[in-house]
């Protein structure tokens, strides 16, 4: 049976007509909830802001593969907006500007208190200013006691523990060396660098008045290419210990150097289990390296070991091995607080997130803690851990592929680790 001729150019135009009304009727997909980071990611701290990223993308993920977040109009997805501030406040609050003119609502940044101030201040006058356009920041590793003190803002919250907090954990572990009798003490030429270094000083002199401090500087943030000229004073100093805050590309070098010039004395830090410092020290730092953070991935349990496990599968290279509980933390409890709030308004989230509980669930058990609403500091357990051999008793998991991991020495519950604030802060 033979059919009508139908030009192609007819047919395709009746086609059109037909389908036309399918196609317009699809939705469209829901607008994403953006998160802008703001950090270092190139620079002298751009391999630290990468691993930031890294982190950040992984919580992204895995909040959108369950759905994303729940709001009345139907569930939206998470994305990360990435802003190189190249470590600088000047460059952050520009990026900052570029992020509200999108109507970011949420913006993090962590890789210096400097910028962290800085954005702080910003966001005040911004959401003062522009009460429909306002935003928060969540604060994932500016650690100076003065963002949550004098400086503590409605906009502002912190998941890491601050310096003091840190500081007070890791002295509890130093006091204890019976040995230790001469201590160097070094850190990076800004706020948080010298907060560091006064606190640990009164921190020594207070707890272990016998232990004698036998020198004590600070050195330019990033921009020192060699430490040995300070590596040499420390060795002749005759130290056996170093205390130190420095985080990034100032920590390895000076690890490194100190492996140089032959000094044998512990490193007290607050970063030393990343970004390097294991592979620069290898079997010098057996025993001699301590550092301190939320958790870590030897800190035991099965969620812990999963959590390790499924991060190494996204990101499996050794020099992407960089995993933070606190990171994870963070992205989910602003995933909770949205939901709970039912908004994306920054008003709205910053009442539901201040005061809230994160029970861990989302993680797999781990991560507990609470936002306190009198400051906007995220209350949680803290782990002091050595440098050891992976393999050894306690140590699962390496660092970096570097063949060292850290062991836990001591674990400090969340209410241990709980320091009184200075905030006056009004409610958003």
């Amino acid at each position: 049976m033979a059919f009508p001729s139908v030009s192609l150019r007819r047919l395709a135009l009746v086609l059109g007509l037909v389908l036309s009304p399918l196609v317009s009727a699809a939705p469209a997909a829901p607008a994403p909830v953006r998160i802008g980071l703001i950090e270092g990611l190139s620079g002298p701290f751009g391999n630290a802001g990468e691993a930031v990223a890294r982190n950040l993308i992984w919580a992204v993920e895995r909040v959108n593969a369950r759905g994303g977040v729940k709001l009345p109009g139907g569930a939206r997805p998470l994305e990360l907006l990435r802003l190189d501030s190249k470590g600088s406040p000047e460059e952050a609050l520009s990026v900052l500007k570029s992020a509200l003119d999108q109507e970011v609502s949420f913006v993090t940044q962590g890789n210096s208190s400097a910028v962290a101030a800085a954005l702080i201040d910003a966001l005040n006058k911004h959401n003062q200013r522009e009460p429909a356009r306002r935003a928060l920041f969540l604060n994932y590793s500016a650690v100076d006691p003065a963002l949550t003190h004098e400086k503590c803002s409605p906009w502002h919250f912190r998941f890491d523990a601050h310096a003091d907090m840190r500081l007070s954990a890791l002295m509890e572990v130093l006091q204890q060396d019976a040995a230790l009798r001469r201590v160097y003490l070094i850190g990076q030429d800004y706020s948080f660098g010298q907060h560091v270094l006064r606190q640990s000083r009164a921190l020594i002199t207070e707890r272990r008045p016998d232990v004698a401090i036998v020198g004590e500087e600070l050195h330019p943030i990033g921009r020192v290419k060699d430490f040995l000229p300070y590596a040499t004073k420390i060795k002749s100093s005759g130290a056996q210990a170093v205390v130190t805050g420095n985080w990034g590309n100032d920590l390895t070098l000076l690890v490194k150097a100190a492996r140089d010039v032959g000094f044998e004395g512990k490193f007290y830090t607050f970063y030393g289990n990343a970004l390097g410092v294991p592979g620069a020290l290898g079997e010098a730092g057996v025993g001699r390296v301590v550092a301190l953070a939320e958790w870590h991935p030897n800190a035991g349990g099965k969620a812990s070991e999963d959590l390790v496990s499924r991060f190494r599968q996204r990101f499996p290279k050794p020099e992407e091995d960089y995993l933070h509980l606190r990171m994870q933390v963070m992205v989910e409890m602003l995933a909770e607080a949205i939901e709970r709030a039912r908004s994306t308004e920054a008003t709205a989230v910053a009442r539901a997130l201040s005061g809230a509980r994160y029970d861990g669930r989302s993680l797999g058990g781990i991560g507990q803690g609470v936002m306190r609403a009198g400051d906007h500091q995220f209350i949680q357990p803290l782990y002091v851990s050595v440098m050891q051999r992976a393999g050894a008793e306690g140590v699962r998991f390496d660092v970096e592929g570097s063949g060292y991991g850290f062991r836990t020495l001591r674990q400090f519950d969340a209410a241990a680790t709980e320091l009184p604030h200075r905030c006056n802060m009004t409610a958003p």
